[in-house]
């Protein structure tokens, strides 16, 4: 039970931060190439969450290795 819920919350955090991570792609791509968008304020508002989200991305999968070598 505790195995499957772990994979199952892993899966479900996984899915939600690939989602948005590409959604902030997607925004920073269309920003890039619509003239009437500065190109230096895009990068000033959203690299800032870009690394938050992958920051939160690596210590999750981290705290997952941490817990599973805990457990044995």
């Amino acid at each position: 039970m505790n195995d499957e819920l772990i994979r199952e919350v892993t899966r479900v955090a996984i899915y939600t931060i690939a989602f948005i991570a590409l959604s902030m792609v997607f925004v920073m791509l269309y920003g890039l190439f619509d003239p009437k968008v500065d190109n230096n304020k895009i990068f000033e508002v959203l690299v800032p969450a870009f690394q938050m989200i992958l920051g939160a991305l690596v210590g999750f999968l981290g705290g997952l290795k941490v817990g599973a070598q805990n457990d044995e």
